[in-house]
C-alpha cells in the first residue's frame, strides 16, 4: 500500500535591529493537498524573509535560498507550496526561514533627501562622534550629538515609527550594553532607516505605528545603553538580509551653509527653521 510521510522542522533564526522580536507568524495549511506556508506581518513595516527548504521527494514553488518581502501588515501571505514530486510516494521536508525589517532591496531615492538638525529651532550642538569614529562608529556613517540628558529630540525625516524602548536606566562602555539602548527607530518612504539612540528612561513621545512629519518632537536624551555620557546617536540604513546592515551619509539643513551639507566631527551646527 502506498502512503504519504511528512515531517517539517521549522526553524526561526532571527536577524533584527532591535532586541524585540517582531510581530511576524509562520504558519501552514492544506490546500488541495499542497502544503502552504504563510506568514502574517503584524508589522506596520514590509519584513524580507529568506527560504530554504530540503527534503525527499518534494518540490517547491518557490525556489531555495530565495528571499522575499511580505508587505505591512499581511495576512496570510503566502511564502510557498511544497508538493511530493512523485504522489504515489511518501516524502518528506523542511524548511528554514530567516528575516529582518524592511526590504533588503531598498535604497534611498535618487533625489538627494535634506535632513534637519534633531533638535530645537534656534539652538546649536556639536558632533562629538562623527562617521567612521574611534569609539563606536568603526566602519559607520553614525552621528553622535552633544546632547545633554533631557534635551529635545525631533524627527530630522519624515516616516513611521517601527520600533520604541524606553525602559532602560542603564548603560556601561562596552558593546554588551547595547541591550539597554533606549530608541526611536523610524522608517522613511523609501525603505531606509532612522535610529535615535540613547533616550532617557520613559523618555519617547511617540508611539510605535504612529505617522511622524519632519521636525516633529520624538522623545528625550539621555545615556542609556552602550554609552559614556549623555548625547543623541542617529543614523540612516538599510537592513541586509544577513542582519548586517548598509549605512548611508547624510545631509543636513544647517545655518552656517547655504547649502545642505555633511556634518563633521568636533563642529557645531545650529538650527534656524
Amino acid at each position: 500500500m502506498n502512503y504519504k510521510v511528512l515531517y517539517i522542522l521549522f526553524l526561526l533564526p532571527l536577524f533584527i535591529f532591535s532586541q524585540e522580536s517582531p510581530d511576524i507568524k509562520f504558519d501552514k495549511y492544506l490546500d488541495n493537498k499542497s502544503n502552504v506556508i504563510f506568514v502574517d506581518n503584524n508589522e506596520s513595516c514590509p519584513i524580507s524573509v529568506e527560504y530554504e527548504y530540503s527534503g525527499e521527494n518534494v518540490k517547491s514553488s518557490l525556489p531555495n535560498k530565495s528571499v522575499i518581502v511580505v508587505p505591512a501588515n499581511a495576512k496570510k501571505f503566502v511564502i510557498s507550496k511544497i508538493d511530493p514530486e512523485n504522489k504515489s510516494k511518501g516524502f518528506k521536508f523542511s524548511y528554514n526561514v530567516f528575516y529582518v525589517f524592511g526590504d533588503v532591496n531598498a535604497k534611498p531615492s535618487d533625489s538627494e533627501e535634506v535632513y534637519w538638525l534633531p533638535y530645537s529651532t534656534n539652538s546649536s550642538q556639536s558632533i562629538y562622534q562623527g562617521y567612521n569614529g574611534s569609539f563606536s562608529h568603526q566602519n559607520t556613517y553614525s552621528l553622535d550629538f552633544s546632547h545633554k540628558s533631557g534635551t529635545e529630540i525631533f524627527a530630522a525625516r519624515s516616516g513611521k515609527v517601527i520600533i520604541t524602548k524606553s525602559d532602560s536606566n542603564q548603560s556601561c562602555l562596552t558593546k554588551d550594553c547595547a541591550k539597554f539602548n533606549n530608541k526611536v527607530i523610524i522608517l522613511h518612504d523609501d525603505g531606509t532607516f532612522a535610529e535615535y539612540v540613547h533616550l532617557k528612561k520613559d523618555g519617547i513621545a511617540v508611539h510605535k505605528g504612529d505617522d511622524v512629519k519632519q521636525g516633529q518632537l520624538i522623545g528625550y536624551s539621555g545615556n542609556t545603553g552602550w554609552s559614556k555620557g549623555p548625547h543623541l546617536h542617529f543614523s540612516v540604513f538599510t537592513n541586509k538580509i544577513d542582519g548586517e546592515r548598509i549605512y548611508y551619509k547624510t545631509k543636513f539643513r544647517v545655518k552656517e551653509s547655504s547649502a545642505p551639507i555633511y556634518l563633521q566631527e568636533k563642529k557645531t551646527y545650529t538650527r534656524n527653521y
